[in-house]
């Protein structure tokens, strides 16, 4: 292995190293930080999607797709990188099994 692709590597590295800490800095954000779902949306529109539900015994805590668990709002894949209120309704709305 000659120098010149050994320093390439090792700056390469020390690139990736200093990421870190800037990365802590500036409040790196995941998923789990995930925008609400507004009523706005066109997919929440067409999906009757509301944040607090009118039908009785079904809401988004009880359906089968929330992945909030307990909390008060928490992810959905019908609605991709928003959070939906546990209180909420759509009409894909499946019973938990």
């Amino acid at each position: 292995m000659n120098n010149k692709t050994h320093d390439k590597r090792r700056r390469a590295i020390l690139k990736g190293l200093a990421s870190i800490p800037v990365l802590a800095i500036t409040g790196y954000q995941t998923s789990a930080h995930a925008a609400m779902l507004s009523a706005d949306d066109p997919t929440a529109k067409a999906l009757a999607y509301t944040e607090k539900s009118t039908v009785e015994g079904q809401n988004c805590a009880n359906c089968n797709l929330y992945q909030g668990g307990t909390a008060a709002s928490g992810g959905c894949p019908i609605f991709p990188g928003k959070d939906v209120a546990a209180a909420g309704w759509c009409k894909s709305w499946v019973a938990k099994v």
